[in-house]
C-alpha cells in the first residue's frame, strides 16, 4: 500500500490511436514533454495487458496540481484514427480497469474515482462539469456513468 494519502484515482486515455505501443508514449513523455516520471501508474493497452510504470508510493504526471495524492490509470487509445477524441476502450481494456479499480477501492476506500476531464473548471458553478466546460475530453467517457455498471 501507498505511503501517500490518496484522495483521488484518475482516469484517463492517452489521446493516442488504440495501436499506439507503451514504448512510444513513454518517448513521448522522456523526449518531448521532458517527465522523468511517467503519465501513469498503470496503463492498459489494446489487449488489455496492464502495464504498471510506477508504483503508487511514487508520483506521476497525470494531474497538474494533483499527483501528490491521486493514482493515475489510462487505456491507450481516445482518439479516433482521425484525430478525433472517442471512448476507444476495446472490451479487454474495460474488463482489466474494472478489476483495478476494484482493486484500488478496497485499498483505497475513501478516494474519489474521476476522469481527468473532472478537473476542469465549473465555470457556471452548477455542480456539474458541462462539456463546453472542460479543459481535455480525456478520458473520453463518463467515468461516473461507468462506475455505476461496476458497482451495480
Amino acid at each position: 500500500m501507498s505511503k501517500r494519502h490518496i484522495n483521488h484515482i484518475v482516469i484517463h486515455c492517452t489521446a493516442t490511436t488504440p495501436n499506439a505501443s507503451v514504448e512510444s508514449i513513454q518517448n513521448h513523455w522522456r523526449r518531448v514533454l521532458k517527465w522523468n516520471d511517467p503519465g501513469y501508474h498503470y496503463l492498459f493497452d489494446k489487449n488489455g495487458v496492464e502495464h504498471q510504470l510506477q508504483d503508487e508510493s511514487k508520483q506521476t504526471n497525470g494531474v497538474r496540481g494533483h499527483n501528490h495524492d491521486t493514482i493515475h490509470l489510462s487505456y491507450i487509445g481516445g482518439v479516433d484514427f482521425q484525430g478525433k477524441a472517442k471512448d476507444t476502450r476495446t472490451p479487454q481494456q474495460v474488463a482489466s480497469m474494472r478489476e483495478r479499480i476494484l482493486d484500488l477501492r478496497s485499498r483505497y476506500p475513501h478516494a474519489d474515482i474521476v476522469g481527468h476531464r473532472d478537473f476542469s473548471p465549473d465555470k457556471n458553478k452548477n455542480g456539474i462539469i458541462d462539456p463546453w466546460e472542460r479543459i481535455k475530453e480525456c478520458p473520453c467517457f463518463d467515468v461516473r456513468e461507468w462506475l455505476s455498471t461496476i458497482y451495480n
